[in-house]
């Protein structure tokens, strides 16, 4: 190499290396930025944030959801809506998410009838 060479190769060096420098040290991503340390879970196909969302029928929704279980309304994402009976005045119950419906009635159960 010529020394016209070394001084352009020394003059790049340089220029890269304070391009590298001037842009700071790294910050972290804040607010709805994903942080790879975060716990996630996965519905189907799709990530999600277990504080935020939930799983429900294979659909990522919001911790807020909410369906009509006969004349209540239960939060899908911590309840579930049994069929108590199918009888013509058909009754549910909304038990805790993760509960079997067979099972007897738990403190906490809610009683709901048909909307006709």
């Amino acid at each position: 190499m010529t020394p016209r060479c070394y001084i352009l190769a020394v003059w790049a060096a340089l220029c890269i290396i304070s391009l590298l420098c001037s842009q700071g040290a790294p910050v972290s991503p804040t607010g709805a930025h994903l942080m790879l340390c975060q716990s996630h879970s996965r519905c189907g196909d799709r990530f999600y944030d277990p504080q935020q969302h939930c799983c429900y029928d294979d659909a990522v929704v919001p911790l807020s959801t909410s369906r009509k279980c006969g004349n209540c309304t239960f939060r899908i994402c911590f309840e579930q809506c049994c069929p108590r009976s199918f009888r013509a005045q058909e009754t549910f119950v909304v038990k805790v998410r993760g509960q079997a419906c067979s099972f007897g009635p738990f403190p906490g159960d809610r009683v709901c009838s048909s909307v006709r």
